[in-house]
C-alpha cells in the first residue's frame, strides 16, 4: 500500500480541529513505578512479553509500559517481536498510542467489564498522517471513553490492524490528520470493525474501502470508494456509487473470534462464542455473548524462545489447543491439526515462518478449527502454499460446524525474503474467513517480481466457503480463484501488482493480464458484494483486460463493483470491470478515468 499517493480525501478544517488531540502525552515519568508494575504484569503463564494489569497497579506505572512498547514500535514494521497489554475488569485512566504488533484487549467477558477512560489511539504520525502502512495491530474487548482525545477515539489503520468487540463512548476516527498543514485526512486504504458498538460518529474520511460487521453507531458519516454493512444498525442507506455504501442487512453465519478473559474464579481462560446465523448488531447487546468457556489448561503456551515445530505438533497431538505468544515462530515442520474444534490463537500478533517449503500449518477435512490472530510467513524456501484449509478433495459437509480463519495475515516477503505458490488452499467446505489479507509484499526485504513470486494469495476449491473483509495484493497471477460452489465474499479490496516488467511477463494466455477476481467457469453459484480492485503499474506499460471474470449464469450475482487507477506508467490501465464490460480507468483525472463503478452483474440466464 505504501505507494497509494494520488488520493486525498478532504475533510473540513473544523471537523480535523475538532479530533487533531496531542499526538503526545504529559504524564509524569516515574521508572520507579513503571518498573514495580512491570515486575508485576508480566509473570504470567503468558512471558515477558504480555503484560496483564489490573486496576489497583499504577497508571503511571502502566502508562510508561505502554508508551516504552509505542517507542519502540511506532515505525517498527517488520520487527520480530510483539506485545500484548491485557487488561483485566476494572476502570483505567490511560492515554497512550498502538504500534506495530501490539495488541490492547480487556479480559473481561463482557467489553464494559474493562473501562480505559483518556484514549487508546492508533496514530500516522511516524509518516506524516499517512495510515497507509498502519498494519499488524489490533485492540478489542473494552469500553473506551476517549476523553484525552477531543471526545474522539483515533483509529488510523489499513489491512491486519482489526478493531472487534468494543464499545468506543463518543466518536471514532478512522484516519489521522497530514502533520504538515492539519487541513485533512491522510491516505489510508481499508480496515475491518466487528461486534463493536460506538455512541458517537464514525469518521472514515480518507478511508478508501472498509469492512462492517455485526456493529452499531449513533452516525456513520462518509464514503469513499466502498463502504460495506454486513448485519450491521443505522447503516446509511444502501446507495452505491454515490455516497458508495453497500449494505447486507444481516449477517449469513458467524462466530466471533474466540478471546483469552478472566473468569468468576480469576483464572485465565478462553472464551468461544457461539455460531450466529442471519444475525444484525453486536453479539453482546442484551447481555454476555453466548458461548462456551475453555480453561488455559487446555491450551499449550507456546513461546518463540523454546518452542518448535516438533513441541507444537506434540501438543497438537495430545489434544491441546495453542496459544501462541508474541515473537517469531521459525517452523521446520508443519502444524498439522487434526482433531475437529482445535483452536490456535495468537497474542501480540505473532508470526509464523515456514523454513523448509512445506506449508506452515495444515489442517484435516474437519470442522469446527478456529485460527485467529497469526501471520503466516513464507520462507527462503518455496512452498507450494502456506495455510491449507482441508486435503485435495476434502468431501465432509461442515454446515453444522464451520471452520473460521480471524484476523490472518499470509505474507511473502517484507521482513525477509520469501517464495511461495499460493498463500491459502481451501479444500473443505462451509469454511468461513473474517478478516485476511493475503500479501506479496510491495515494499521491505526480499521484494521484486523474481525475488518473492507468487502465482495466487487465495484460492478455493471448497464449497460454500464464506469471506467478511478479503484483502488479498499484488501476486503475479490471480489474485483470487474461486472453484467451489455456493461462495460468498463480503468487501473484498485488491491492487494488482505493481511491478510486471512488461506486458509479455504479464499475460492469461492471450489475454492481457490477470482478474483480480476470478470465479471459475464451472461455477454455477456465487455472490460477492462490495468488490474493489486498484491498479498501479510501476515498472512498465500494462494493460488488464478486466479486473474480474465470472461465469455468465442466474447462481452468480456480483453486486457493487469498482476499478480504480491509482498511479502508474502513462498509458496502463484497467479497460473493463468485469469480462470486457465497463470503461477503462487509466489515470487520475478526469474522476471518470480514474474510478468506474458498475452496480449489479449477473443473475442472467
Amino acid at each position: 500500500m505504501t505507494n497509494r499517493r494520488r488520493f486525498m480525501k478532504l475533510v473540513s478544517t473544523a471537523a480535523v480541529a475538532s479530533i487533531a488531540a496531542a499526538q503526545t502525552d504529559s504524564t509524569p515519568r516515574s521508572s520507579a513505578e513503571s518498573v514495580r508494575t512491570v515486575s508485576r504484569a508480566n509473570k504470567t503463564v503468558f512471558g515477558k512479553n504480555v503484560y496483564v494489569f489490573d486496576a489497583a497497579m499504577s497508571a503511571v506505572g502502566i502508562h510508561h509500559i505502554a508508551r516504552d512498547i509505542f517507542q519502540k514500535m511506532e515505525s517498527n514494521q517488520f520487527a520480530p517481536q510483539g506485545y500484548a497489554l491485557l487488561f483485566k475488569p476494572g476502570r483505567y485512566r490511560l492515554n497512550f498510542n498502538v504500534g506495530f504488533y501490539t495488541e490492547v484487549a480487556g479480559l473481561g467477558q463482557n467489553p464494559d467489564d474493562v473501562l480505559i477512560d483518556g484514549g487508546v489511539n492508533v496514530n500516522a504520525q511516524w509518516s506524516g498522517g499517512a495510515a497507509l502502512d498502519n498494519f499488524w495491530r489490533t485492540i478489542s474487548n473494552f469500553a473506551l471513553v476517549p476523553s484525552a482525545s477531543g471526545g474522539a477515539a483515533r483509529f488510523a489503520v489499513s489491512q491486519a490492524s482489526p478493531m472487534r468487540r468494543m464499545h468506543v463512548k463518543g466518536n471514532l476516527n478512522l484516519f489521522d490528520v497530514w502533520k504538515s498543514c492539519h487541513c485533512g485526512a491522510g491516505y489510508a486504504s481499508g480496515g475491518f470493525l466487528a461486534d463493536t458498538l460506538v455512541d458517537g460518529k464514525v469518521v472514515p474520511a480518507s478511508q478508501q474501502q472498509w469492512l462492517s460487521r455485526n456493529s452499531r453507531w449513533g452516525l456513520w458519516s462518509n464514503a469513499v470508494w466502498n463502504m460495506v454493512f454486513v448485519g450491521c444498525q443505522n447503516t446509511p442507506g444502501n446507495t452505491f456509487p454515490n455516497p458508495a455504501y453497500t449494505v447486507v442487512n444481516r449477517t449469513r453465519v458467524i462466530r466471533e473470534k474466540p478471546y483469552l478473559y478472566v473468569d468468576r474464579s480469576g483464572d485465565f481462560a478462553v472464551f468461544v462464542p457461539a455460531i450466529r446465523r442471519n444475525s444484525n448488531g453486536v453479539s453482546w447487546a442484551s447481555g454476555s455473548t453466548p458461548g462456551e468457556s475453555i480453561p488455559v489448561e487446555q491450551f499449550y503456551i507456546a513461546q518463540c524462545v523454546k518452542d518448535s515445530a516438533s513441541s507444537l505438533n506434540r501438543a497438537l497431538a495430545d489434544g491441546k489447543n495453542i496459544i501462541f505468544t508474541p515473537g517469531t515462530y521459525r517452523l521446520n515442520d508443519t502444524l498439522r491439526v487434526t482433531r475437529p474444534d482445535t483452536i490456535l490463537l495468537g497474542l501480540g500478533v505473532p508470526s509464523l515462518t515456514a523454513m523448509t517449503g512445506g506449508s506452515a500449518i495444515s489442517v484435516a477435512d474437519v470442522g469446527g478449527v478456529k485460527i485467529a490472530g497469526l501471520i503466516i510467513d513464507a520462507g527462503p524456501v518455496n512452498s507450494r502454499c502456506l495455510l491449507e484449509m482441508g486435503p485435495t478433495r476434502s468431501s465432509a459437509d461442515h454446515a453444522a460446524n464451520p471452520s473460521f480463519l480471524y484476523d490472518l495475515t499470509v505474507r511473502t516477503a517484507g521482513p525477509a525474503a520469501g517464495r511461495n505458490e499460493t498463500g491459502i488452499i481451501i479444500n473443505s467446505n462451509h469454511v468461513v474467513m473474517d478478516n485476511v489479507w493475503i500479501w506479496r509484499a510491495d515494499h521491505g526485504r526480499g521484494v521484486g517480481w523474481t525475488k518473492n513470486p507468487t502465482k495466487h494469495g487465495l484460492v478455493v476449491n471448497g464449497d460454500g466457503v464464506t469471506c467478511y473483509g478479503l484483502f488479498n495484493e499484488h501476486h503475479e497471477q490471480y489474485q483470487t480463484l474461486w472453484n467451489g460452489n455456493a461462495g460468498r465474499v463480503y468487501m473484498y479490496q485488491s491492487e494488482m501488482p505493481y511491478d510486471p516488467p512488461d506486458q509479455a511477463s504479464w499475460m492469461a494466455g492471450r489475454t492481457d493480464g490477470y482478474a483480480s477476481y476470478k470465479v471459475a467457469d464451472t461455477v454455477t453459484r456465487h455472490e460477492a458484494w462490495g468488490l474493489g480492485v486498484y491498479c498501479y503499474f510501476r515498472d512498465a506499460v500494462i494493460q488488464c483486460e478486466s479486473a474480474i471474470e465470472a461465469p455468465v449464469t442466474s447462481g452468480v450475482k456480483l453486486h457493487d463493483l469498482t476499478t480504480v487507477w491509482l498511479n502508474g506508467r502513462k498509458g496502463s490501465r484497467i479497460d473493463h470491470i468485469i469480462n470486457r464490460i465497463g470503461n477503462p480507468v487509466y489515470a487520475n483525472t478526469p474522476p471518470s478515468a480514474m474510478r468506474q463503478t458498475l452496480k449489479e452483474f449477473g443473475g442472467f440466464g
